[in-house]
């Protein structure tokens, strides 16, 4: 297998970017540092290319050590032909390899197993090559008849017969491969209720048809959920029929055969009772796992931009975790995240001490001097709202609000970075200083929780749990390298998405901060223990130092471009031609370029230029909301049948994909991602089921 070949065929990439990345991965370097500091090796290949040629290659590779061990496998057992070894090294995926392994492959005791420990292989054999003149079956089968291998008579000899057929023909990679093309191309997915009369979330499949090659993968993941829940029953028709015919137009030479009769037989029972249940199994598995692959890449490109929202910097922040029953938790923290004070406030059902929780929350915000009042989106977070909205406009102060997705909050709040953090807090009152962190600091804080519970994409408690977390995983280390570390602040929980290092080094850096004091320079990292010269190498350029003794290492300039960095400072390097200046310094074009964009600017935050959330200070409810009204909002969600708003209603609406654009699109993720501010326009409310209808056309 040429893997090179493969992989620069199947990204259209030129072959020097596939095989030095290749060269770059195996040598151990990580993916956020290849994309940021070997940019000439690759040809500029961005973070998500990388990604997906890294998984691709270790794809391949696993396939290529699967042949290998087939091959020997079937060797082993003295059946490989040089035709077999062939198919098997051509085979482009693994299910094609284990189809070919199929008959080979040991088996538990099956029917077929047991007939053969009768000794009815041979008149299986017999059957199969058809080459009997009529009337010569009755004789042959009377051999195979043996009461001490308990098969009685002809009837017997026969079934077990039949049985070692049915596998052998279960058993043909290209019957199979047949039907599964069959199958996709023209079979259907059918769907029906368990109970028509119980009302449930699935009711739009309680009687559902359609074809598997078009059936789109948010209604997969739905079908499968309801299944699990048992309110669905899910089956393929796969034209079971026309398929049979097809195998017995491939089996049976000549219909007038004595053997006919007991092939037609073996078929009929070889379909029904192996084949389609495998490949029913196989079908819906892959559409399972296609329907999973693409909500974890939509997953996937909804969290970068959330965790790349901009900071709130130099504000000091009310937090609010709403609640009923036992009331709202509060936090004010300081423009470092720092707690001040916390309480809590009775301001809804069933207390309802609205105006004594407005004159707590203003003498906190006088006596804090609190600048932006952060609400949690969860239970009671509307009836909060209009709470906090009416408070304002009894201040005589210029504040604002905004409510912020308390998604996970709860699971940092009992958590161990949670507990470590704050050990003598209750948890609720966790939950609300980290709705407040976030605000600050989105990416800084959404770091200490799983990124699965965040809650920015679909289904994902249903998804395969392993890739959803090294896709997620990937998404974080591309975001926290993107913008960079300040070592002598950041958490464990952020150093170990830095690049190069693991969960034991960040809590080493953390110890050897406490014991030392502030790093000063980006080389005192080599004196922390188990962090050597290749972990450097790799985390070297993404951590910064602000305040340190040099001023390079508050920018993404490498440690190893800090020669370069200086000759370029002794240069006229804002007016000169950056192709001399790359030959006369000796580096490619693509890192000199970074150097410059570094030096123009250290200390640089990328999220800074990213649109800035919207802050409000009065409540919209639902019932304002008028057909072709105007508003404007935040992206919370894009899933694969639209995108959801949060318009400062209680309930987000929803711009399906039909109303995002005047083109067509595939999916919304081409025109929209988490945390963009739109300008929509409303199509309709439903009062009674909370539903609000959006359109970003035609405004």
């Amino acid at each position: 297998m040429d893997i090179l070949k493969m992989l620069i065929d199947e990204f259209n990439l030129k072959p020097f970017q596939v095989k030095n990345t290749i060269e770059l991965l195996d040598e151990g370097n990580t993916i956020p540092f290849i994309a940021r500091y070997r940019k000439e090796q690759t040809g500029e290949l961005k973070d998500i290319v990388l990604r997906d040629l890294s998984n691709r290659l270790t794809y391949l590779r696993n396939l290529e050590a699967r042949q290998e061990e087939v091959i020997r496998l079937i060797d082993e057992q003295n059946k490989l032909t040089e035709e077999l070894r062939t198919e098997i090294l051509a085979s482009e995926s693994l299910q094609r390899i284990e189809d070919l392994y199929r008959p080979f492959r040991p088996k538990r005791r099956t029917r077929a197993t047991i007939a053969k420990e009768k000794g009815l292989e041979g008149l299986a054999e017999i059957i199969l090559n058809q080459n009997l003149k009529k009337g010569e079956l009755a004789k042959v089968v009377s051999t195979f008849i043996n009461e001490e291998k308990e098969v009685n008579n002809a009837e017997e000899a026969l079934n077990g017969a039949m049985d070692i057929i049915a596998e052998i023909i279960s058993d043909n990679p290209n019957y199979r491969e047949i039907i599964k093309r069959v199958a996709n191309d023209r079979g259907l997915i059918v769907v029906e209720a368990v109970n028509n009369e119980e009302k449930s979330v699935y009711e739009m499949y309680y009687d559902y048809k359609e074809p598997i090659k078009t059936i789109a993968n948010h209604r997969i993941l739905a079908i499968n959920r309801g299944e699990k829940d048992k309110k669905l029953k899910v089956a393929l028709n796969i034209l079971d029929e026309e398929l049979i015919n097809l195998l017995k137009e491939k089996v049976i030479l000549d219909k007038n055969l004595d053997t006919s009769e007991y092939l037609e037989r073996s078929i009929e029972d070889s379909y029904k009772r192996l084949i389609f249940p495998s490949i029913e199994r196989e079908i819906r598995n892959n559409l399972t796992e296609r329907a999973e692959e693409e909500a974890i890449k939509v997953f996937a490109l909804n969290l970068k931009p959330l965790l790349l929202q901009p900071p709130i910097k130099g504000k000091t922040v009310m937090a609010i975790d709403p609640g009923f029953r036992t009331g709202c938790k509060v936090a004010v923290i300081d423009d470092t995240g720092k707690l001040l004070t916390y309480t809590t406030v009775y301001p809804t059902e069933p207390q309802n001490q609205v105006e004594k929780t407005k004159d707590e929350l203003k003498e906190l915000i006088n006596k804090f001097n609190v600048d932006i009042i952060a609400i949690g989106n969860g239970t009671a977070s509307r009836e909060t709202e209009m709470v906090v909205a009416e408070m304002i406009g009894e201040l005589n102060k210029d504040i604002s609000y905004i409510i912020v997705s308390e998604a996970g909050a709860s699971i940092y709040s009992a958590s161990e970075v949670g507990i470590k953090e704050f050990p003598d807090l209750d948890v609720s009152i966790r939950g609300a200083v980290s709705i407040g962190r976030r605000l600050q600091d989105p990416l800084a804080e959404l770091v200490k929780i799983e990124p699965k519970s965040i809650g920015v994409g679909q289904y994902q408690h249903d998804l395969n749990q392993g890739k959803l977390n090294e896709s997620l995983t990937g998404v974080v280390e591309d975001c926290v390298n993107s913008v960079g570390v300040d070592l002598n602040t950041a958490s464990p929980s952020l150093l170990k998405y830095v690049a190069g290092i693991s969960t034991r080094v960040a809590d080493n850096i953390i110890n050897h901060r406490e014991e030392k004091g502030k790093f000063k320079n980006r080389k005192e990292l080599l004196k922390v223990k188990g962090l050597g010269e290749k972990t450097f190498i790799q985390c070297g350029g993404f951590l910064r130092i602000p305040e340190g003794t040099n001023p390079l290492d508050n920018t993404g300039v490498h440690p190893e471009s800090y020669d370069t960095a200086e000759k370029l400072l002794e240069m006229d390097y804002l007016s000169g031609d950056i192709k001399s200046i790359s030959e006369e310094l000796n580096v490619g074009i693509p890192t000199l370029q970074d150097i410059i964009n570094e030096l123009k600017k250290p200390g640089r935050d990328p999220r800074d230029e990213m649109p800035k959330p919207i802050l409000r200070q009065d409540v919209l409810k639902i019932e304002d909301l008028k057909k072709d009204m105007v508003l404007m909002g935040t992206i919370r969600n894009v899933v694969d049948f639209g995108a959801f708003v949060d318009i400062g209603v209680k309930e987000d609406g929803l711009v399906h994909i039909s109303c995002l654009s005047k083109g067509f699109i595939r999916h919304p993720k081409e025109v929209v991602k988490v945390g963009d501010i739109v300008k929509v326009k409303i199509l309709d409310v439903d009062m009674e089921r909370g539903r609000i209808s959006l359109s970003m056309k035609d405004i």
